[in-house]
């Protein structure tokens, strides 16, 4: 598997400090942090991601994740990114799902389900 290209938006540091290592650890990955919806944007844009974790409440601004999914999902040449929302809330979760994310995991699930769940994803991506 190549060095998977992740990118992770509107986390707090210290989340995106143990996201990033959980997965610099697991999948050599490079992870790439975004404060909010037009930084995530100009980021997809320019780079080959991956995957992009997304918080539910954007830590910066407080901009729902769920509008940067949509924006994501809006974009023809971005839409086929996968897209996963960070949040333990099911309803969100659910949420996030009908605008087009795949499955996602909640920061307190970060070792049983984000494996699995990347593993899928770096998989169609090779």
């Amino acid at each position: 598997m190549d060095k998977p290209r992740i990118l992770s938006v509107g986390q707090c540091s210290f989340d995106h400090g143990m996201i990033s290592r959980h997965l610099r650890t697991i999948y050599g990955a490079e992870v790439v942090g975004a404060n909010a919806v037009g930084e995530a944007l100009v980021s997809l844009r320019a780079g080959n991601f991956d995957v992009v974790l997304i918080n539910r409440i954007l830590d910066a601004d407080g901009t729902p994740g769920i509008e940067l999914i949509r924006a994501i999902k809006a974009e023809p040449d971005l839409a086929a990114i996968p897209v996963m929302l960070v949040s333990n809330y099911e309803d969100a979760q659910m949420e996030a799902q009908s605008v087009g994310a795949v499955p996602g995991f909640g920061k307190t699930d970060l070792l049983q389900k984000t494996v699995p769940a990347l593993e899928a994803i770096f998989a169609k991506a090779v």
